[in-house]
């Protein structure tokens, strides 16, 4: 994922270079379950990961743009995924 490299940019970056084996390590356990779960189940766990990540980085770096910006991002494709997983309301509460 494109936006998994921008955010071990941005830890190397920002001098949390410890956070990148933690990433990797996500990722790498996470795509053992893209055969059994599929590929938009493992990426929105992965963003939801990032997520976190950034968030965490957001109240360390407050001013930092990019923290912000990729957070954003993450957000936004996350829940665009994350759509595709919500079940539907059942008929019944529909009037």
């Amino acid at each position: 994922m494109h936006i998994m490299e921008e955010l071990k940019t941005l830890c190397r970056e920002l001098g949390e270079e410890s956070l990148i084996p933690r990433i990797e390590s996500f990722i790498a356990l996470n795509k053992e379950f893209e055969s059994k779960k599929g590929k938009e189940f493992v990426e929105v766990s992965i963003l939801g990961f990032a997520e976190g990540i950034l968030t965490t980085l957001k109240l360390k770096y407050p001013e930092n743009e990019k923290v912000r910006s990729l957070l954003e991002k993450v957000s936004t494709q996350g829940k665009e995924l994350d759509i595709k997983f919500r079940k539907p309301k059942p008929p019944i509460f529909d009037e």
